[in-house]
């Protein structure tokens, strides 16, 4: 299940909090403060491919990422949980074009949390639609699976 965190900003006028936008926490590769990976080890750790990390970077899906001296790219922890939250919103179904507003929001800041709540709560009620259709399916399956077990029996 993922679960949206939030985290104290530390400002000098007021606290504010700041959605991470991270999955519940997993272990990572390597500890905060030595998280430097580059693409082809995060393509591993994830399962996307070099292009989609790129392409994810271009539409504006990743915020930016950092690069090296010799401008290779260094993704970091935090660039981890959000590709994991990435992938949880594409299980979902959410369009693309969802997910690019979505971390246009998160980028804007803490005045885009309505908007963003919004945004999950239209893709989960399209879950939910989705799981009930399959529930459906998944009876149908069962009573053939049932009507050819109980005429082998016979």
């Amino acid at each position: 299940m993922t679960v949206m965190q939030t985290l104290p900003a530390a400002t000098e006028d007021t606290p504010t909090r700041t959605d991470i936008c991270s999955a519940a926490p997993r272990r990572h590769p390597r500890p905060d403060g030595q998280d430097r990976y580059t693409i082809s080890e995060v393509a591993a750790f994830t399962g996307l491919t070099a292009h989609t990390l790129r392409w994810y970077e271009r539409i504006g899906l990743m915020s930016h990422i950092d690069r090296s001296h010799t401008g290779q790219r260094r993704y970091t922890n935090r660039d981890l949980d959000w590709l994991d939250l990435v992938g949880k919103l594409r299980l979902t179904g959410m369009p693309v074009a969802d997910m690019v507003r979505y971390a246009e929001l998160v980028r804007e800041g803490d005045h885009t949390f309505d908007e963003r709540r919004e945004l999950l709560e239209t893709t989960r009620r399209d879950v939910l639609s989705r799981i009930a259709e399959l529930r459906d399916t998944l009876a149908v399956l069962d009573r053939k699976i049932d009507f050819y077990s109980s005429e082998r029996t016979r």
